[in-house]
């Protein structure tokens, strides 16, 4: 979260002479420290519903308390990341955040070292969107298999979203993995914020190209 935070400071001080930028007519401060909120906490805070230790059925019943009309197919990752995407993202303007997801939203994160059914995940949600994903890779083939088992169980339920068991992955995983950790940074997104731009096809270079 440091390396993100100054790469993202630096980054606005080169492209705008200072550490603060205009997306969409919010003054966002990149100045570091960001944010931070686990996900639960920012549910609660953005609806005042509280989704730690609740069952599938409960979390479908704060959903529909919400207004949310949703898939009668899809599980609890499910339903809490849609209730954060309506309620919670568009509304995170400032630099944030966003740690210790459910271990299903990430099945191939490490599990949390002090949090039961969470992984060590974060996201980072400026104006409104989302600017980089990272999380601790999960390099035990077992607990993976039984992740991604998991995950095909769901996906015969009907979530189109959900992984199938890789067994070349696998295999991979049992000649073995060292700890590590992964960061993706949407750079198309970077972009759009720091040039005040609300189109992604004004910062790509061939918005218009078409596959053959």
């Amino acid at each position: 979260m440091e390396l993100v935070e100054n790469l993202l400071h630096k980054t606005c001080i080169e492209v705008n002479g200072k550490d603060t930028t205009n997306f969409l007519g919010n003054e966002i401060s990149l100045k570091p420290p960001f944010r931070r909120l686990t996900i639960a906490d920012s549910i609660r805070e953005y609806t005042g519903r509280d989704i730690r230790d609740t069952s599938e059925a409960q979390l479908r019943d704060i959903a529909k308390d919400l207004g949310l009309e949703l898939d009668p197919k899809i599980s609890s990752g499910k339903i809490i990341d849609e209730i954060f995407g309506e309620f919670v993202e568009p509304k995170l303007i400032q630099p944030t955040f966003i740690t210790d997801y459910p271990e299903e939203m990430s099945p191939l994160a490490k599990k949390h070292r002090s949090e039961p059914g969470l992984v060590e995940r974060f996201e980072l949600i400026v104006g409104g969107k989302e600017v980089c994903n990272s999380f601790s890779e999960l390099n035990d083939p077992v607990i993976q298999r039984e992740r991604l088992e998991e995950q095909a169980r769901l996906r015969q339920r009907g979530d189109d979203e959900a992984m199938i068991v890789d067994e070349d992955f696998l295999r991979a995983l049992e000649y073995g993995m060292p700890p590590c950790a992964g960061l993706g940074i949407g750079i198309d997104r970077v972009v759009m914020l720091l040039t005040g731009q609300d189109s992604i096809r004004d910062v790509i270079f061939f918005p218009h190209l078409k596959p053959e």
